[in-house]
C-alpha cells in the first residue's frame, strides 16, 4: 500500500499498491489521482484533503492521515508532513490491529477460510500504512535534525524523538507479531517498513549521542525474528561491526536472556565485532552477499591489533582466487605471517611475489623481504640484495622509502659480518653497515627504532659510548615507553662495568613497564646482582621472574600471539636454566640438578641443558662425563659457541697432541661469535702452549678488551 513514485520511503511494488501511473494511488481496490488532494493541501485545507481521502478510498482517520503525512513527505515537506503525523494517536491504531493481526489464519486454503483471509491481509494494509506514518515520522524528525545543524542541542533532541518513533514501530511490531514476524503472509510493504526501521534506529541513536542506546538496538536487530534478507542483515552486522571497533564505546555484554547456552559470549568489543565480520565473510562465502572489500580491512585491522596476523592469513587464504590480484594477495599473506613470527613462510611468499615474472620492482615487498632477512644471519646476504633493490627504486619517488631501505640494509651488513669467513671482511662489513644506519639517519633522524638499530650497532661493535648516546636518544624519543631502548641502556651501562646504575636504569624501566612485558627486565636484574657478587639477590629475582612466566603461562587470555609471547616474555625454559647456572656456580649441585631436571621437562633435547651438566661435572672434576656432556650438545646444535669453548678449553687440558683439535674448536666458536672474550682467551692459551707467543699475545689482548666491554647478557638478545 502505498504512492508511486520517488522519495525517501516511497517507491512502487508494495502490498495494497495496484495503480501503474505516477499520480495515482490505489488502496483496497479503489483509485484516485494524488492531483485532487496535492491541490487542497496546496491552498492549505488539510481537512479537506483529509476528507477527500476518507471518502475517495474509504479510509478511517488514521488511515488518510497517514497517506496525507506521506505525501507531504515524499513532496519534501518535512515540517508539514510532521504536523499531519501529530495529529495521529498512532499508538491507539496499533493497539486496534493487533487482535486481527496477531491470529495467523489457517495454512488450509478453502471457500470458508477466504473471508477471514481477506480481512487479514485488510488489516495488513492497515497496519502497513500505520507502521510506515511512523517511520516516515522518524525520518522527517532526522531530517529536521540535520536542518538545525547549527544549534547543537535541538539537533541531538530531534534525532532522540526520531529514535524514540522509530522504535515505536519495532515495538509495535513485536505486540503484533509476538512469535517473530513469518517468512509467509506478511505484505511486502509491511515487510520493507519493518526492514527499514530495523537498519535506521541504531544510526538515529548514534546521531543523538545515544551510543549505548544504540549498541542494544544493533543487538535487538540482530538477534530478534524481524524476517530480514541476507543484505539488509549484513549491512547492519558490518555498520555494527565498524561502531564497536572505532567508536570508543565500551559495549556492555549482551543480556543474559540473549545467551544461549554453550554458545560463545564475546567479552569485549573486539571480539564482538571480529565475530560479526566473520560471519559476514561466512555469508559471502556461501553466496548469500555479495563481496565487500571493506569487510576485509576492518577485519584485518581488528585482527592485527590483537596480534591474530595468523588467523588473518587464513582468512585471506580462503578468499575466493581473481577477489585479489595474486601478487597483492602473496604480499598481504607475507605481512600475516611476517607478524605471527613465521618468517620462512613470509619469505617465501615474498620470494614468488618478487619474482621477475610478477613485480620484481614492488618497492613494499622488498623492503619487507629485507626486513625479514636482516633478522637471521643466515639470510642477511639475501636480504642485502633487496634492501639495495629497494633503495634503488624509491631513491627518486620517495625519500622516506629510502630512508627504510638504507636501514635495513644496515641491519642486514650488520647480521652478514658475523658470518665473514675473515677478520678484514668482517671490519669492511661492519663499517658499510655504520654507513647505511647513519646516511638513514641523515633522512629520518626522528625515527625511535632507526636510533635503536644505529645503537645496536654500536654496541655490537663495542663502540659503548656511542651505542650509550643512541640508548638514551631511543628512550628520549619514545618517552620510556618502548622495552627495548631501556634494555639496551642497561646492557649498554654493564658492558661498561657500571653495574649500580644499569640497575638503577633496570629499576626505572620495571616502574614504567606493564607487568606482564618485565620478563627481559628481571631476567637482567638478576644477572646484574650475579656481576655484583650478590647471589642470594639474584636467587630472589628469579623467583619473581619464575613466578611471572608461570601465571603467564596459566593465564589464559583470548588473544595471545607467539610474535607477543616472543617479544614481551621470558620462557620458563629460561628461567631453569638460569636457575641451574647459578647454583652451579655457587657450588649448590643439587638445587643445580633439580633446577635443570626443570627446564629437561620442557625442552628434552637442548644443547644449553647438556652444556650446564657438562661445566658441573668439569667443576667436579668429572672429565669424562664432562667430555661427553659437551660432544652430546654440541652433537645436538653443531653452532652453539659455548659448547665449542668449552670442548676447546678442555682438550685444552689434555695435553700437545689435543692442541690443534682445540684449536679449531676455538677458532669456529670466534667465527660464529667474534665478541667471545673467553673463545679469545683460550685460544690465547692454546697459542701460548704451541710457542706461537705473538699470536697469544693478540688473542690475551682481544680478550682483555672484551672483558671490559663485555654485557652481563648478549646485545643480540634484543635485536
Amino acid at each position: 500500500m502505498g504512492f508511486e513514485g520517488g522519495g525517501d520511503g516511497g517507491g512502487g511494488g508494495g502490498g495494497g499498491v495496484a495503480g501503474e501511473e505516477e499520480d495515482v494511488v490505489s488502496v483496497n481496490g479503489l483509485s484516485m489521482k494524488t492531483s485532487e488532494v496535492e491541490a487542497k493541501l496546496d491552498e492549505g485545507n488539510i481537512q479537506e484533503a483529509e476528507s477527500s481521502l476518507r471518502e475517495g478510498l474509504s479510509l478511517n482517520y488514521e488511515e488518510a492521515r497517514a497517506l496525507l503525512g506521506r505525501l507531504e513527505y515524499q513532496r519534501g515537506n518535512v515540517e508539514a508532513a510532521l504536523r499531519v503525523f501529530d495529529g495521529i494517536d498512532l499508538q491507539a491504531a496499533i493497539q486496534r490491529l493487533q487482535p486481527s493481526l496477531s491470529e495467523k489464519p489457517s495454512s488450509r486454503r478453502s471457500r470458508s477460510h477466504s473471508g477471514s483471509d481477506s480481512l487479514h491481509s485488510v488489516s495488513q494494509h492497515a497496519a502497513s500504512l500505520v507502521l510506515e506514518a511512523i517511520y516516515l515520522k522518524s525520518m522527517s524528525l532526522q531530517k529536521l535534525g540535520k536542518a538545525n545543524d547549527f544549534i547543537k542541542r535541538r539537533r541531538l533532541l530531534n534525532y532522540a524523538e526520531a529514535a524514540q518513533e522509530c522504535k515505536s514501530v519495532l515495538d509495535a511490531v513485536e505486540k503484533i507479531f509476538q512469535h517473530g514476524i513469518p517468512d509467509v503472509m506478511v505484505e511486502q510493504k509491511l515487510q520493507e517498513t519493518v526492514s527499514k526501521a530495523v537498519e535506521l534506529l541504531p544510526e538515529l541513536w548514534k546521531q543523538a549521542g545515544l551510543y549505548q542506546e544504540a549498541l542494544a538496538s544493533y543487538r535487538r536487530a540482530l538477534l530478534s525474528q524481524w524476517n530480514l534478507d541476507d543484505e539488509c542483515c549484513a549491512r547492519i552486522q558490518k555498520r555494527f561491526a565498524v561502531f564497536l571497533l572505532y567508536g570508543g564505546v565500551e559495549a556492555r555484554p549482551p543480556s543474559l536472556a540473549s545467551q544461549v547456552e554453550g554458545s560463545f559470549i564475546p567479552k569485549n568489543n573486539l571480539e564482538e565485532a571480529i565475530l560479526l565480520l566473520m560471519i559476514l565473510l561466512r555469508k559471502w562465502y556461501l553466496g548469500k552477499i555479495q563481496w565487500d572489500s571493506s569487510m576485509m580491512e576492518h577485519l584485518t585491522f581488528a585482527l592485527s591489533i590483537c596480534g591474530q596476523t595468523f588467523v588473518l592469513a587464513k582468512h585471506f587464504e580462503e578468499v575466493l582466487p581473481g577477489t585479489y590480484p595474486r601478487t597483492e594477495r602473496w604480499y598481504t599473506l607475507a605481512l600475516c605471517y611476517s607478524g605471527a613470527n613465521q618468517n620462512e613462510t613470509a619469505l617465501n611468499l615474498l620470494r614468488k611475489c618478487l619474482n621477475r615474472h610478477e613485480s620484481p620492482d614492488d618497492v613494499m615487498a622488498l623492503l619487507l623481504a629485507a626486513k625479514i632477512c636482516s633478522q637471521d644471519c643466515v639470510l642477511a646476504s639475501e636480504g642485502v640484495e633487496y634492501a639495495q633493490r629497494a633503495i634503488a627504486k624509491a631513491e627518486a619517488a620517495d625519500e622516506h622509502l629510502k630512508s627504510v631501505g638504507l636501514r635495513f640494509l644496515g641491519n642486514c651488513l650488520g647480521k652478514k659480518s658475523k658470518r665473514a669467513s675473515s677478520d678484514h671482511e668482517r671490519s669492511r662489513l661492519q663499517a658499510e653497515a655504520l654507513k647505511s644506519l647513519d646516511e638513514a639517519m641523515n633522512l629520518d633522524r626522528e625515527n625511535p627504532d632507526l636510533i635503536f638499530d644505529l645503537g645496536l650497532e654500536y654496541a655490537e661493535q663495542r663502540n659503548t659510548n656511542a651505542a650509550l648516546n643512541c640508548a638514551k636518544e631511543c628512550i628520549e624519543a619514545t618517552g620510556g615507553s618502548v622495552l627495548k631502548g631501556w634494555r639496551l641502556l642497561a646492557l649498554v651501562l654493564s658492558a661498561q662495568q657500571r653495574y649500580s646504575e644499569a640497575e638503577v636504569v633496570t629499576d626505572a624501566a620495571l616502574d614504567e613497564t606493564a607487568k606482564w612485558a618485565q620478563g627481559p627486565l628481571l631476567r637482567i636484574k638478576a644477572k646484574l646482582k650475579v656481576a655484583q657478587s650478590s647471589p642470594m639477590d639474584a636467587v630472589e629475582a628469579y623467583r619473581f621472574l619464575l613466578a611471572l612466566v608461570q601465571a603467564q603461562r596459566k593465564s589464559s587470555g583470548s588473544f595471545k600471539s607467539s610474535a607477543e609471547v616472543e617479544d614481551n616474555k621470558v620462557s620458563e625454559f629460561e628461567v631453569w636454566h638460569g636457575l641451574a647456572n647459578l647454583y652451579s656456580s655457587l657450588s649448590h649441585w643439587k638445587d643445580a640438578e633439580i633446577c635443570l631436571e626443570k627446564a629437561r621437562a620442557l625442552k628434552p633435547y637442548s644443547a644449553a641443558i647438556l652444556h650446564t651438566e657438562g661445566s658441573m661435572h668439569e667443576a667436579r672434576d668429572q672429565a669424562r662425563d664432562a667430555l661427553a656432556a659437551y660432544t652430546n650438545a654440541h652433537s645436538i646444535e653443531l653452532d652453539h659457541v659455548q659448547c665449542k669453548v668449552s670442548i676447546g678449553s678442555f682438550l685444552l687440558k689434555q695435553g700437545p697432541k689435543s692442541l690443534p683439535v682445540a684449536r679449531s674448536f676455538l677458532s669456529d666458536a670466534l667465527r660464529l661469535e667474534p665478541t667471545n672474550r673467553m673463545a679469545w682467551y683460550y685460544l690465547g692459551m692454546v697459542h701460548r702452549d704451541d710457542g706461537r707467543v705473538a699470536d697469544a699475545a693478540d688473542c690475551f689482548q682481544a680478550a682483555s678488551m672484551l672483558e671490559e666491554s663485555d654485557p652481563i647478557e648478549s646485545f643480540s638478545s634484543i635485536s
